[in-house]
């Protein structure tokens, strides 16, 4: 049955490269060069290659929260290029009496405590957690406005080369920093074990921020949607000109713009090429029966297509447990992928972050 839904899908291959021929294990890292480049080119922008320096902080002197399971500090991160510093605040969260716990990286639409944060049931699930609000990266005031931020330090205008990065791609290059700094400064975190985590365009972000930075070991998807985990063309949810309209289009680069209405389905590139720029290394899943603008059903299936890759490279990637799609209630995380479905709406509840911390308990832990 899967197999011939996938089909009807007319999904790009992920294991032919440009020229035709066949993707092996030894020219994988080449395939993987062509896809990030269709990516780039069309879809999230370039991000420039620049040396960075990062350093951090302290502006709180740690905090204890959670009856004393967890100690919070806030940190200043400052990082800097040959283009001048840069600065904004993060969060760590770090169990009191776990040695070296996993982290989860967390773009969050807030600071915590925010609704989509539960720090207690990340601790007492044994990990700690960093948490950076996306919008002290660069804001999201939509309608091509690059003011402040990552974008005005790098010199991002509303004047775009067609494949200069937009702002998935600078939210990713923050989350990359936050990285660097735990990395260097926090021995205490097992820094080897860091999964990057976000909802909904966060989720998007999240996706492309692993797919460029080989040091994380997976990342989250929630309820990513169109230009995350669901499907570039043939969906039922978000399009192009769904972007246009609101003017998030500036999530994306000026190349994005052009395959909006009867180009929808013409693109050369598809969301599976970014899924499958992480393997082998672990990818979460999760959608909302409810959430019908996030497309759950093409979620699901580009998720599915992109495991080529992972069977390329000797793993397992998303492994139905049933010929059939998914229903509500269902946990697939046989391999390296987890596909997570649930009831309700466009959210990122304690039920997303339980699936999510089974999945790593037996990948991980």
């Amino acid at each position: 049955m899967l197999k011939e839904i996938l089909a009807q899908r007319d999904y790009l291959p992920i294991l032919k490269m440009n020229d035709g021929s066949d993707v092996t294990p030894e020219n994988w890292e080449e395939r993987r060069k062509e896809l990030r480049a269709l990516l780039e080119k069309y879809s999230y922008g370039h991000t420039p290659d620049v040396e960075v320096k990062v350093t951090g902080k302290l502006i709180n002197e740690g905090l204890y929260h959670c009856a004393g399971k967890c100690k919070e500090e806030k940190i200043q991160l400052t990082y800097e290029t040959k283009h001048g510093k840069g600065s904004y605040p993060i969060q760590i969260f770090a169990p009191t009496k776990i040695e070296k716990a996993p982290v989860f990286l967390h773009i969050c639409f807030g600071l915590a405590p925010h609704r989509y944060c539960p720090v207690e049931e990340i601790i007492d699930g044994g990990y700690a957690l960093v948490v950076v609000d996306y919008r002290d990266m660069v804001n999201d005031a939509h309608f091509g406005d690059f003011s402040g931020g990552i974008a005005e330090h790098f010199g991002t205008t509303m004047e775009r080369g067609e494949e200069e990065w937009g702002k998935i791609g600078m939210w990713a290059w923050g989350a990359s920093r936050v990285l660097d700094y735990l990395i260097e400064n926090r021995p205490d975190l097992d820094t080897k074990k860091v999964v990057v985590a976000g909802h909904s365009r966060l989720g998007k972000t999240a996706l492309w921020c692993a797919a460029l930075d080989g040091r994380f070991i997976g990342a989250i998807s929630n309820n990513s949607g169109y230009g995350g985990a669901a499907s570039s063309k043939h969906g039922t949810g978000e399009r192009v000109t769904s972007f246009m309209k609101s003017g998030s289009w500036d999530w994306y680069c000026e190349n994005f713009k052009k395959f909006s209405g009867e180009l929808e389905d013409q693109k050369p590139y598809d969301q599976s090429f970014m899924t499958a720029l992480i393997a082998p290394r672990l990818v979460m899943v999760g959608s909302a029966k409810e959430d019908s603008p996030a497309d759950p059903q093409s979620e699901f299936l580009t998720t599915l297509h992109a495991s080529s890759a992972w069977e390329l490279l000797g793993k397992k990637g998303l492994v139905p447990e049933e010929d059939r799609m998914p229903e509500t209630g269902d946990f697939w995380g046989e391999g390296n992928i987890l596909y997570h479905y649930r009831e309700g709406r466009h959210y990122f509840s304690r039920e997303d972050w339980n699936a999510y911390m089974r999945f790593l308990d037996k990948k991980i832990k």
